[in-house]
């Protein structure tokens, strides 16, 4: 136990983000995050001459001025006030401050008197039909190198569900394949350096195959840029693999909003849709909380609906 309210709220941030790593094993980004979110609180205070403000000492009022200042501020990139999704990640960070000070026994306002923006509207889960997806995977011309790396990308994307940072991370060695393959298995690290399987299809298998025979490089990673210097990094960014989705967005007659998220959407709606169990989808998805899978059932809800209403007799 901590000696209560001996520091002011600015002192304790370090110790907190301790706090996450050791005993509730948040991973280093997610660290990074808090620590980034909070920084924003402590520049707050600093500016209202509150930097000596201690954990007993916060009311509700501080609370209130410290959400009217974040629904002022406006994004630097946009030009526009933020988003109260946004919003919300400040005073939920502040929120975990202040169970941390409860955890600690150190005397403070209750976490549940930060209330939250509220949203004006649900997240729209943005996601192909199976149809647009095989317009999207037939689009590379595979008598290129990049075609041929394009596809297998593509291929690789849609047969796993991978988020687009465990893709650019995959190697060359994780991929082994024999000429009788018909499915192969790939041990990941995915968020929060969770290991997990994911699986590639016969197709994703022969589209990379074929990617592979042409590599003449040695660069171990599997998805490699053709530009730049010689003895340049080649593996291609989270970045490069967007641009490469748009585009072939673009020449597929797809929406523009098409990223590598949508297609990992569309893995699951497509999962969901085929009966599988949400728990299941979870494990493949790499999700944490099976919260964060139920998003998807708002479109398979939605599916089942229509159906219901088209076939079921009490309605015609």
């Amino acid at each position: 136990m901590e000696n209560n309210n001996q520091k002011p709220i600015i002192e304790y941030i370090p110790r907190f983000l301790e706090y996450l790593d050791i005993e509730k094993g948040l991973g280093i980004k997610s660290q990074e995050t808090y620590e980034r979110l909070l920084r924003k609180f402590s520049q707050w205070l600093g500016k209202n001459n509150l930097e000596n403000l201690k954990p007993e000492q916060l009311t509700e009022d501080h609370i209130w001025q410290y959400r009217v200042f974040l629904s002022q501020r406006i994004n630097k990139n946009t030009k526009e006030p933020l988003k109260r999704t946004t919003q919300n990640y400040y005073l939920i960070a502040l929120r975990n401050l202040l169970n941390y000070f409860t955890d600690r026994n150190i005397v403070c306002l209750p976490a549940e008197k930060i209330k939250l923006a509220k949203e004006k509207a649900e997240k729209v889960i943005k996601f192909l039909s199976l149809e647009q997806i095989e317009k999207l995977l037939s689009n590379p011309n595979s008598s290129t190198l990049t075609g041929l790396r394009d596809r297998s990308i593509l291929e690789t994307l849609f047969s796993t569900g991978m988020r687009v940072a465990e893709l650019v991370s995959l190697n060359r060695e994780q991929i082994k394949i024999k000429n009788d393959t018909q499915d192969l298995e790939i041990n990941i690290i995915g968020k929060g350096n969770r290991p997990r399987t994911v699986y590639l299809s016969k197709r994703a298998i022969d589209a990379l195959k074929k990617y592979l025979e042409t590599r003449q490089d040695k660069d171990k990673a599997l998805f490699v840029h053709y530009k730049g210097p010689q003895k340049a990094a080649k593996r291609l960014t989270t970045r490069s693999i967007e641009n490469i989705i748009k585009k072939y967005a673009l020449l597929s007659g797809l929406p523009i909003t098409t990223s590598p998220h949508a297609i990992r959407h569309t893995f699951a709606t497509d999962l969901l849709n085929q009966g599988v169990d949400l728990r299941v989808v979870q494990e493949f998805l790499g999700h944490k909380n099976i919260a964060t899978t139920q998003i998807y059932t708002h479109v398979t809800s939605k599916r089942l609906r229509d159906i219901h209403r088209k076939f079921h007799s009490g309605n015609k």
